[in-house]
């Protein structure tokens, strides 16, 4: 059986302030630490759809393509969306935005699988509305390429 995911159950946002604990040698956000809060926020989402967190594991981390540096006392917000669903897979989407930057500063996307108590996968039984994927096109082809699936 095949559920229709609820539309709130797609998205997860967090906020961080960036502090001078956040910097590299440089004086700008460490791309670690920013990975770190873009791959937990990228975790909740899928968490929060599967909704049995024991059963979600991250097993891809696409490129952080940073368009802009972050400096100390930056208010950042991570947005964490679905792209893609695969029969035991959910890639999302995750940008880090600023209230100055009308474009999102730093992008990635994560695939994370369904797994059971024996570390296999298992099919999920989720799929996006046709409505969703149309919406959110871009991402959707993004996530797909990065799969190979296109």
């Amino acid at each position: 059986m095949v559920d229709k995911v609820d539309q709130e159950m797609l998205e997860s946002i967090s906020f961080h302030i960036i502090r001078p604990e956040d910097l590299n040698h440089h004086g700008t956000m460490f791309a670690a630490q920013l990975s770190k809060w873009m791959i937990e926020g990228a975790l909740i989402a899928a968490c929060r759809l599967v909704g049995k967190p024991e059963d979600v594991v991250c097993v891809q981390v696409d490129k952080l393509t940073f368009r802009k540096p972050l400096r100390n006392g930056d208010f950042i917000g991570i947005k964490s969306k679905v792209a893609h669903l695969g029969s035991s897979s959910i890639t999302i989407y995750t940008e880090v935005g600023r209230r100055q930057d009308a474009d999102p500063v730093v992008t990635n996307l994560a695939i994370f699988v369904t797994i059971d108590k024996q570390n296999k996968t298992y099919p999920h039984g989720l799929k996006l509305s046709e409505e969703y994927i149309a919406n959110n096109r871009a991402i959707y082809e993004a996530a797909l390429k990065i799969q190979g699936k296109k």
